[in-house]
């Protein structure tokens, strides 16, 4: 278990790396979009709040089945997971996400259920730009939470 909660830790700290990258794609793809006013921008923008997700939610699904042992099911598990994150689960975990982030990330959970089920040229832009401008704050608080949990992990494997 050792281990496992180790490489938990180091997988943790290496999607954080890779959703900065994400946001810088998002960022950029809005910016485009605003420059050239040529919306198949947007497609890209949306596909990239999308993975900010899901990378997120990668991690969130890892914990619940490692640490908590198990992973929600269910027509709403996608919500349900995000709560389960938030919640204190003693003796096993503190609270991986405060309720403040979780509420943030369930704005983005909702566009990229979205993404996954409404065609493209449907998209809300002002919904849109507000995800896009949000990304810095909501990710710096996410990394910031999510850092301390891997801190945690690493304390528990010792």
């Amino acid at each position: 278990m050792n281990e496992q909660l180790l490489r938990l830790s180091r997988r943790i700290r290496g999607e954080l790396d890779e959703l900065k990258r994400v946001i810088a794609r998002a960022q950029e793809g809005w910016n485009r979009a605003q420059r050239s006013s040529d919306d198949f921008y947007l497609d890209g923008v949306a596909l990239n709040l999308h993975g900010f997700y899901a990378g997120l939610e990668r991690l969130f699904e890892m914990i619940a089945a490692i640490v908590d042992g198990a992973v929600p099911q269910g027509a709403n598990w996608h919500q349900v997971l995000l709560e389960q994150m938030s919640a204190d689960s003693p003796p096993m975990r503190p609270a991986v996400i405060s309720d403040k982030t979780r509420e943030a990330l369930d704005e983005y959970r909702g566009f990229r259920h979205i993404v996954r089920n409404v065609y493209t040229f449907k998209f809300d832009p002002v919904k849109m730009q507000r995800l896009v401008q949000g990304l810095p704050g909501v990710f710096s608080q996410a990394r910031a939470e999510l850092s301390a949990f891997a801190d945690f992990l690493e304390r528990q494997a010792k």
